[in-house]
C-alpha cells in the first residue's frame, strides 16, 4: 500500500446537502489510509457534515478557483501537509472504493505525473459527455491518455505542483482556471493524465446553466492567452476561438455577453504574464492539442 497522504477539497454553496453527504460518504469509504477532507462554504454556511470533516465558511463567494485555493491552504502552504489533493464537485460521487489508492499508485509510479483528470459519468446512464474528455479526440471516453488540461471538479493534483507553479488564478472566478494551471504545470515539466478507470458520478448538465457562462468564458479565454502564450500565438489562439464561437451560432443574447467578456479580457489586468517556452508549445502539439485551439 502506498504511503502517500491524500486530502480532498470540496467547495459548496450549501444548496445540495444530500448530495454533499453522499459524496463525503464515498470519500470515507476509500481504501487505504483515510482521506482528510476540507469542505469550503463559498459565501454560504456549510451543511451538516460527518465528524472529522473540517469546514471553512467564507464570508463571500470567491469563485471556484478562489474557494479551492482556500481549501488547498487549509492543508498548509501549497497543501504541503498532504502529498495529493482530490478536488471533487459537491454534487458528485466517487464510483469506486479504490480511487484514492489508484491515485497513490499512479503518482508513485510516475514521478513527473502532476495531475490526474478523472472520468465523469452520469450516475443513471453511465454516459460520459464529450466535453468531459479533456482532449480533442474525445470519441472514446474509455481510453486513458496523456492530456493537456483536466476537469476542475474531478481530479487529483500532486501538491508539489502548487509549490512549483502556484495556485489556481483567483481572479478567473469561473471557467478556464484549470487550463491556466495545466499550462503552467506542463511548462514546468509536469505531465497530466486522463484516467478512465477513476470515475466521478455526476448528473449530466450544460455549462451554460451558469448565468455568467458566456461572459466568463470569453474574458478568461483572453486572460489565459495573455498570461501564458508566446506573443505570436495570442492572436492565433483567440482568432480560432472567435471563429469557433461564431460557428456554434449562439443566441444574440449569448453572443452579446461573449463579446462583452472578450472586450473585458483585453481591458482588465490578467495577472502576471509568464509565456510558456516554445518547447512546451511543441509538447502540447505532440500531445494532440497545440495551444491555438
Amino acid at each position: 500500500m502506498s504511503g502517500m497522504k491524500v486530502g480532498a477539497v470540496i467547495i459548496t454553496m450549501g444548496n445540495r446537502p444530500d448530495q454533499l453527504r453522499a459524496l463525503l460518504d464515498s470519500v470515507a469509504k476509500q481504501d487505504g489510509d483515510p482521506v482528510e477532507v476540507v469542505v469550503v462554504g463559498n459565501g454560504s454556511p456549510v451543511p451538516d457534515v460527518p465528524e472529522g470533516v473540517r469546514t471553512i465558511e467564507l464570508p463571500e463567494n470567491l469563485g471556484i478557483p478562489g474557494g479551492r485555493n482556500v481549501g488547498i491552504e487549509a492543508f498548509g502552504p501549497s497543501g504541503r501537509d498532504v502529498d495529493i489533493l482530490l478536488f471533487l464537485d459537491d454534487d458528485g460521487l466517487l464510483a469506486s472504493h479504490d480511487t484514492a489508492e489508484l491515485c497513490r499508485k499512479a503518482f508513485e509510479a510516475d514521478p513527473r505525473l502532476g495531475i490526474i483528470s478523472f472520468r465523469i459519468a452520469d450516475p443513471d446512464t453511465g454516459v460520459t459527455q464529450r466535453r468531459h474528455v479533456p482532449r480533442l479526440r474525445a470519441a472514446d471516453p474509455m481510453r486513458s491518455s496523456r492530456v493537456t488540461t483536466f476537469l476542475g471538479g474531478a481530479n487529483a493534483v500532486r501538491t508539489r505542483v502548487f509549490a512549483d507553479v502556484g495556485a489556481l488564478p483567483d481572479a478567473f472566478f469561473y471557467a478556464h482556471e484549470e487550463t491556466d494551471l495545466a499550462w503552467r504545470a506542463l511548462d514546468a515539466g509536469w505531465m497530466i493524465d486522463y484516467r478512465s478507470d477513476m470515475v466521478l458520478y455526476h448528473p449530466t448538465t450544460a455549462p451554460s446553466r451558469h448565468a455568467v457562462y458566456h461572459r466568463m468564458v470569453a474574458r478568461n479565454r483572453v486572460w489565459l492567452a495573455r498570461r501564458n502564450l508566446p506573443a505570436p500565438l495570442v492572436p492565433v489562439y483567440l482568432g480560432v476561438w472567435l471563429l469557433l464561437t461564431l460557428l456554434r451560432r449562439p443566441s444574440r443574447r449569448a453572443l452579446r455577453a461573449w463579446f462583452g467578456g472578450f472586450r473585458e479580457g483585453w481591458a482588465t489586468p490578467c495577472g502576471p504574464r509568464r509565456p510558456m517556452k516554445w518547447r512546451t508549445v511543441w509538447r502540447l502539439t505532440r500531445l494532440g492539442r497545440p495551444p491555438v485551439i
